[in-house]
């Protein structure tokens, strides 16, 4: 415990970087900067609140291996935490994870357990917590658990803390993706426990099946395909995604977040995932509808990891191709919008 709490202490908030939109249109957008953590994610501190929840209900104790099901991103800060605290630690994912992502988990001292189908990650990863004497951490189950909703440091918190000195501190819209689903349910209660009029989108990329639940409130479907879009989009609607809290969902084509992430590099000269360009579609789309109401306010969302993870996939021309995606169109929407705040 200690170990994990003077880790937090030598790190800083992460940063809310402003957006730059016409300063006629009267809307603010902010990306809060997740890529600057340790492990250069938003899933550090999901990690960090996992590992804490599982020391303090005595589930992890000295030596305990620690297995969790994961696509990347939650599983490279998984390691660096175990690595810190000195446990074995074993990531079970799809063979498509990014060679990227590979070698960072294999770099925090984790191993990979790879499988061939997205569905079978769960399974595998209780199988091998009871063969190993480990334990399973389970992200999908206890990330809306985890991490306390009401304050001490969450995501929520630092938002609203860092956005009271802006022209307009209470956002309009907080625009996420869902992975696991604990950061829409940690920010959708914390609105409502604060009593904040903020509304909540959600994004969902096109191989997930949150969206299509959601909208029909069907929390037992299930999807055949896991998302090409890394750390958001799931094939089943996960224990801890809770669509009450959640005010509007979007739907993203992949070739629309890949888009986005292409012109976003143009506009802030680095480069981001993936995840990013989903939300930022979702929040593009209600910027105009705040523009063409002529509506003031402001509206934030993540920016969730560095594009660098994704070098040989969402930047390569060739791996386009070889997916299908053909991006120029939702560029010229995306250029469009920038140019004109129209939709």
């Amino acid at each position: 415990m200690r170990q994990i709490q003077a880790d937090a202490n030598r790190s800083a908030d992460t940063h809310l970087l402003p957006f730059p939109l016409p300063a006629e249109w009267k809307v603010r957008l902010y990306l809060k900067d997740e890529s600057t953590h340790p492990t250069g994610s938003l899933k550090h501190r999901l990690a960090r609140s996992l590992f804490l929840y599982a020391l303090c209900n005595g589930w992890i104790v000295e030596g305990t291996p620690v297995i969790e099901a994961s696509s990347g991103s939650t599983a490279v800060s998984e390691a660096y935490f175990a690595r810190m605290l000195g446990l074995p630690f074993i990531a079970v994912m799809p063979r498509t994870t990014s060679q990227e992502k590979v070698r960072l988990i294999e770099h925090q001292g984790g191993r990979c357990h790879f499988v061939d189908s997205p569905g079978e990650i769960y399974a595998e990863s209780r199988r091998l917590a009871e063969e190993l004497g480990g334990h399973y951490i389970d992200q999908f189950t206890n990330a809306e658990r985890a991490t306390d909703w009401r304050g001490n440091n969450n995501i929520a918190e630092s938002i609203f803390e860092q956005m009271a000195l802006e022209p307009h501190p209470v956002p309009e819209w907080i625009v996420v993706g869902a992975g696991t689903g604990g950061t829409s349910a940690t920010i959708g209660r914390y609105l409502r426990y604060q009593c904040h009029r903020t509304q909540l989108a959600v994004v969902d990329p096109e191989d997930s099946v949150f969206y299509d639940a959601w909208r029909n409130t069907d929390v037992e479907l299930t999807g055949h395909r896991g998302s090409r879009i890394e750390g958001i989009g799931r094939p089943r609607v996960e224990p801890s995604f809770l669509g009450h809290v959640v005010d509007r969902m979007v739907k993203v084509p992949d070739a629309a977040s890949i888009a986005v992430i292409r012109v976003v590099e143009e506009l802030l000269g680095r480069r981001v995932g993936g995840s990013t360009g989903t939300n930022l579609w979702g929040v593009f789309q209600i910027v105009a509808e705040m523009v063409a109401d002529g509506r003031s306010g402001s509206v934030v969302t993540l920016l969730c990891d560095g594009g660098e993870r994704y070098s040989n996939t969402y930047y390569d021309d060739e791996w386009l191709a070889a997916n299908g995606l053909d991006t120029a169109p939702h560029v010229d929407k995306v250029r469009s919008f920038l140019a004109t705040g129209q939709w």
